[in-house]
């Protein structure tokens, strides 16, 4: 996991609201893809990549027909709105390659828009909290790693995770040194 340094944090000037974007691949070169995600997640108007978590290799969950996925989940803080949000999320996927063909099935990349803060949303485009976040390994272990300082959603994620089967499931593959990425990338 990569929190930035608190002397590189100015509380005052971070906008909105902070949000929790998991991420997935299993096609080609995963951990490309989910590098080339992050860059453009730094790259939306308005928002800031704050934190990043370990990245995991897990089983495929719904669809079992297919490779592993590595995951992970990142943390922006952002003035957007949830649905404009999510909508550079699913242009990211698209300039990524995502074709939706079998549901749950191979991907080059997902993004899923967890959290954001305290927002309750509900409509045919977009729901928030993320419908089926607290049944899934994948996304409570990675999540885990970047609510540390939030204590009731850290209680909250363990709980959820402490119920769940499939753990075992979930490895620990490499951290993500983002930084380095954004800046080897800026170069």
């Amino acid at each position: 996991m990569t929190v930035p340094d608190e002397k590189e944090r100015n509380p005052d000037s971070e906008p909105g609201m902070e949000a929790y974007i998991g991420l997935g691949s299993n096609m080609g070169e995963r951990i490309s893809y989910l590098r080339e995600a992050v860059r453009a997640l730094e790259a939306v108007p308005d928002t800031e990549l704050t934190c990043v978590s370990d990245v995991y290799e897990t089983e495929p969950v719904g669809y079992a027909d297919q490779d592993s996925f590595l995951n992970m989940v990142v943390v922006v803080r952002t003035r957007l709105s949830p649905a404009s949000l999510h909508g550079h999320m699913k242009q990211i996927e698209e300039r990524l390659g995502r074709v939706r063909t079998i549901r749950n099935g191979p991907r080059t990349i997902d993004l899923d828009l967890l959290l954001m803060d305290d927002v309750a949303l509900d409509t045919p485009e977009l729901t928030v909290p993320h419908p089926r976040m607290w049944e899934r390994a994948f996304v409570l272990i990675p999540l885990a790693d970047v609510v540390r300082n939030q204590s009731q959603l850290l209680a909250t994620t363990h709980e959820h995770l402490d119920r769940l089967d499939g753990k075992e499931g979930v490895t620990r593959w490499s951290n993500f040194n983002w930084r380095d990425e954004s800046e080897r990338s800026a170069n």
